[in-house]
């Protein structure tokens, strides 16, 4: 070899002296190519795949019953995976482990395939080196007639003979560690396949001489000076019995023969040995990696168990706690941060136990003390209504002031006994001692009932009582006692607040709920009072009197009536618009509620009746004219409308309010209706 030309050096023809075939570059881009795809394709076919596994494809119903069934036994592990923090530990220690196990394998396959291929370049280097070097000194050799080695004199030999020879000599001191090939001058140029150079083709060991020596690395030889080397693979004739191919690294030289004609020597050096030593290190470092991958997934197993036991412990516990087992602690081992997590939980819990225990008995105490105060009450209480009832009889022999005060004695003695009886009906509710007797009543009867019985009332006040929806029945599982007495209080309250103008009770029943709303035209509610309106004993205006001689504690009783029968009782009211008070309770006993047939806001609120006339603008805008401007805006409607208004159908998609829905007032809108009413 030539100190300029080292054998790892570039070829003349722009062939990388590394040894990396063309045929391999080829195949490692033709398998890029298959599976390219063009720039559109990716990302449509990802979005077919997730919309899939999302709800399947639109219109076939064979796909989606196919996903349907696919994912079904998929969701118990996501469950699993969602609910387990363990699971999810050591899922995360397995991929990281994983990971670092694949590149540290890489890394030292890497280098331990560097060096073993950079020892066996430097010994085929030197190898081959010195063979050429012989071959070269053998050309060279002076004739001679007689001698022992009379196989390499140039006398009586011609040029094919010598090489025959040399090839022999050469290879026989490999033992099997290299072959030796000889090449004709030219023969890198030749396209055809069979066609032998000038001198013919010469090779050891059944190799095949012109396909083990690449193409690229002959013209290399042929067009340059100095030895080249690439990597190929060596390939037999049929005479070895089909012997199969092995990888080797090739390296070649140009040479001159006994004529001083050129030629090609190449040295075959065969990769068998570290193709075996790299497999079995491959091989070792595949098992160590997938024994320290399960080690390492036992042991953050084992980390995970130790912290997430004590953490499920506190967590059953806590949901027994919340059940109402306060006896309930952990056990507690060891002094480190998790055995003081567990004093600390355990000291939690035995404050929270007293702390409830004492809520419970001055909550008994309470219950107690109102039931008993309201029982012994009632004797006295019914000996002063005979000593008033005595007095009031005879008060027209009295003079006017003690007549007078013998009916407010009356009229307080009345309000005395409604509030004692009012105070045993919450102290029932709070001591969970209510009983629903619940059958099939007709509500438009309970209506009716409770409209008589305000007509009084509502006369005095010049107001008028319109029922809508009442032309079919409205049947349910209720209590009759309790729905009468929670929709009296309000129809009565929509009366007194409804300020002489029209109270509406509106009917309605749609799928598994029934509904009663009562809607009023009044001074209706502020921000935030429907939240409070049904607290014990709240009052809207303090400075109010009570004119009808209520207790403040009506809507608290509606309030826990309707949640005994499984409903709800829920409010919205807007200032100076009134108010609308709902009563839904489900169809059957013991039926969950899941909507409500009458919406809680109503259709002629400030807010739906502004939106109306956006829409009839925006409809007469489309239709190239401009709807007038005028009507009433008040938010009372007229008694014309609401006498001959048609029952407005169920709405069975409307869901409940929570209950705290108030729509506020604009300020300009208040002073026009303020200059109207003449205030």
């Amino acid at each position: 070899m030539q100190s300029g030309t080292p054998a790892s050096g570039t070829p003349a023809s722009g062939t990388p002296a590394s040894g990396t075939p063309a045929s391999g570059t080829s195949a490692l881009s033709g398998a890029s190519g298959a599976s390219g795809r063009g720039p559109g394709g990716a990302r449509p076919w990802r979005l077919r795949f997730g919309r899939l596994f999302r709800g399947g494809a639109p219109g076939n119903r064979v796909l989606r019953l196919f996903v349907r069934l696919a994912r079904r036994p998929l969701l118990p592990a996501v469950r699993l995976w969602r609910r387990n923090i363990q699971l999810r530990v050591v899922a995360a220690t397995l991929l990281i482990s994983l990971a670092v196990v694949l590149a540290l394998g890489f890394v030292v396959i890497a280098q331990v395939s560097k060096g073993l291929l950079d020892a066996k370049e430097e010994a085929a280097q030197s190898q081959a080196a010195g063979g050429f070097a012989v071959a070269q000194e053998k050309a060279n050799a002076p004739a001679t007639v007689d001698g022992p080695d009379a196989t390499d004199n140039k006398v009586g030999r011609d040029a094919s003979t010598w090489m025959n020879s040399l090839v022999k000599q050469l290879a026989s001191g490999g033992q099997t560690a290299f072959e030796v090939v000889a090449l004709g001058a030219g023969t890198g140029e030749q396209t055809l396949p069979g066609v032998q150079g000038v001198k013919g083709a010469r090779a050891s060991g059944n190799v095949d001489p012109t396909a083990s020596v690449p193409l690229g690395l002959r013209r290399a030889v042929n067009h340059a000076t100095g030895a080249f080397q690439t990597f190929s693979e060596i390939r037999y004739t049929s005479g070895d019995g089909k012997k199969e191919p092995e990888p080797a690294l090739v390296i070649g030289k140009r040479l001159s023969d006994i004529n001083g004609d050129p030629y090609d020597l190449y040295y075959l050096f065969p990769l068998t040995q570290e193709e075996e030593s790299l497999n079995l290190i491959k091989v070792t470092i595949v098992t160590a990696g997938m024994f320290v991958v399960v080690l390492l997934c036992g042991i953050a197993w084992l980390v995970v168990r130790q912290v997430v036991t004590p953490v499920r412990m506190a967590a059953g516990i806590a949901e027994r706690l919340s059940a109402g087992r306060l006896q309930e602690r952990m056990k507690v081992t060891g002094e480190d941060d998790i055995a003081r997590l567990g004093e600390a939980f355990n000291k939690m819990a035995q404050n929270l136990q007293n702390k409830i225990q004492q809520l419970e008995e001055l909550s008994r105490m309470q219950r107690r003390f109102v039931s008993d105060v309201s029982h012994e009450l009632r004797t006295p209480l019914t000996t002063v209504r005979m000593a008033a009832d005595v007095i009031h009889d005879a008060r027209v022999d009295f003079d006017p002031i003690t007549a007078r005060s013998a009916e407010l004695l009356a009229g307080q003695l009345d309000r005395f006994e409604s509030l004692l009886a009012d105070l045993l009906e919450i102290s029932r509710f709070d001591a969970g001692a209510a009983a629903l007797e619940a059958e099939p009543i007709d509500l438009r009867d309970v209506v009716r009932r409770v409209i008589d019985g305000a007509e009084p009332l509502a006369e005095h006040k010049g107001t008028r009582i319109r029922v809508l929806g009442d032309t079919q029945p409205v049947i349910a599982e209720a209590d009759a006692r309790r729905v009468e007495r929670v929709l009296r209080n309000l129809v009565v309250n929509a009366v007194e607040h409804g300020e002489g103008r029209d109270v509406v009770v509106r009917l309605a029943s749609a799928g598994g709920a029934v509904a009663v709303a009562v809607r009023d035209y009044g001074v209706g509610l502020k921000p935030g009072e429907a939240t409070r309106v049904f607290n014990r004993f709240w009052r809207a205006d303090p400075a109010r009197a009570r004119t009808t001689g209520g207790t403040g504690l009506g809507l608290s009783i509606a309030v826990e009536d309707a949640r005994l029968h499984g409903g709800w009782l829920q409010a919205w009211g807007e200032p100076g618009g009134g108010s609308q008070f709902r009563l839904t309770l489900p169809r059957t006993a013991d039926e969950p509620l899941r909507g409500s047939p009458i919406p809680l806001e109503p259709e002629d609120s400030r807010a739906n009746r502004a939106r109306a006339v956006a829409e009839a603008q925006a409809a007469g805008s489309a239709a190239g004219r401009t709807p007038p401007d005028g009507g009433d805006r008040s938010p009372i409607p007229p008694r014309s409308a609401v006498a001959g208004a048609m029952p407005v159908p169920a709405d069975p998609t409307a869901l409940p309010g929570n209950g705290a829905r108030v729509v506020a007032r604009p300020a300009d809108q208040a002073q026009q209706e303020d200059r109207a009413d003449g205030r």
